[in-house]
């Protein structure tokens, strides 16, 4: 089937393919004064340096305000030195650089790499049509994943703190900690990772500043998880924002629902026997980088980059041929989901309905159920075709390679 692919067979055009798609956004963007997202992230670093209030609104320089971590004002540091024409383009370069790095390091075959690059190059665009950092933070995710599998956790632990001290979701790599044939050192680099990037922003501010940064970046989250839970905000794309949605019930709460994933995680933790198959430890990847949108009430459109990875790879994992069922939600992720907030759909079709009752996580709420159910009670001994032909002996000395 995928023989018949040309792009499977050629990295370099899915590679120039992120790359246009990088640069027509960048050139939309700029040269249309569009791009107020980025003039968010690069004054960032300016008023770390000048110690002004990270969350505070700029209505002179932007509109809306920054959610990010005390620590993004390190990440985006080199971007907001260069002049924002070059630090724009450069930050739309690194996210399809990163993102495409981290899925050619996954323990799949190449085709299926292809495939999911190909796949998930609709919600990229979106991603990058909104100027953000979704898919640098699926790749912290992936990165994580594979260098605990490399028995590297002390560069694993790195993008999961990192990444957790800028925008939460990372945190999620902590399950990791269940694979880790090295646990303490698993531990003592979390610690000594949390040490360094809580006080790495304090090089370019103050520590008085960048503590008080915290606790308001700790209100700035809160409210705006406040101000997410309407009917008829653009975010909130979750599973509880679909059923507040469905039953234009505001009062439906989030707790329930997050202990409900966190059980259904947790359970399926506990199947110690299925550790030893790459495909369990893969499809656990999958869970972390749905979860973490599907579940949090600050998801909106382009932030889906990083449930698509974890939807796509979770797919390319079921055995071949496809059942009807797996083609169906191929499709519904790699292509409607991926449109359906987009103006590729009439808006007279869009906002009375598809935004209305946030049917763009429905596809992913269907994976994200089948996913669950395998983890808690599949037996991942069978092989799949997109996974490396690797035996229960060698599988471990390949990754260590």
């Amino acid at each position: 089937m995928f023989k018949k692919i040309p792009y499977l067979n050629n990295f370099r055009l899915v590679c120039l393919l992120y790359a246009m798609v990088s640069v027509f956004c960048w050139q939309y963007k700029y040269f249309g004064n569009r791009y107020n997202n980025y003039s968010i992230f690069e004054q960032v670093y300016n008023h770390a340096r000048a110690q002004t209030n990270l969350y505070a609104f700029y209505p002179n320089e932007y509109f809306d305000s920054n959610h990010y971590g005390p620590a993004f004002s390190i990440i985006v540091a080199p971007f907001a030195l260069l002049p924002t024409m070059w630090g724009f383009l450069l930050w739309n370069i690194a996210n399809a650089v990163i993102f495409i790095y981290a899925v050619r390091l996954l323990p799949i075959n190449d085709k299926a790499k292809m495939l999911l690059l190909l796949c998930c190059s609709i919600e990229f665009a979106n991603a990058q049509h909104a100027i953000q950092f979704n898919p640098i933070i699926a790749a912290f995710i992936i990165f994580a994943f594979v260098l605990v599998e490399k028995r590297r956790e002390e560069w694993g632990t790195l993008f999961i703190i990192l990444g957790t001290f800028i925008k939460l979701y990372p945190i999620a790599g902590l399950m990791f900690f269940m694979f880790s044939k090295r646990k303490k050192a698993f531990i003592a680099w979390c610690v000594v990772w949390s040490v360094v990037w809580f006080c790495a922003p304090m090089l370019i501010s103050s520590p008085q500043f960048i503590l008080q940064s915290y606790a308001d970046w700790w209100h700035s989250l809160h409210d705006k998880n406040l101000q997410n839970m309407t009917l008829l905000s653009a975010q909130d794309l979750s599973v509880m924002g679909v059923l507040r949605r469905i039953t234009s019930n505001l009062n439906v709460p989030n707790l329930p629902f997050l202990i409900a994933a966190a059980a259904c995680l947790g359970f399926s933790l506990l199947r110690f026997s299925q550790y030893r198959y790459l495909n369990f430890r893969l499809c656990i990847l999958s869970s972390a980088l749905i979860t973490v949108v599907i579940f949090s009430t600050g998801s909106e459109p382009p932030t889906y980059i990083i449930a698509t990875a974890g939807a796509i790879l979770y797919l390319l994992l079921q055995p071949q041929p496809y059942t009807k069922t797996t083609i169906a939600l191929f499709i519904a992720i790699a292509l409607f989901a991926a449109l359906v907030s987009t103006d590729a759909i009439p808006a007279f079709i869009r906002k009375p309905y598809l935004s209305r009752y946030a049917v763009k996580v429905w596809p992913y709420i269907a994976v994200w159920g089948k996913l669950v159910y395998d983890m808690l009670f599949k037996n991942f001994n069978g092989k799949v075709y997109m996974q490396p032909q690797l035996s229960e002996n060698n599988e471990e000395a390949l990754l260590m390679a």
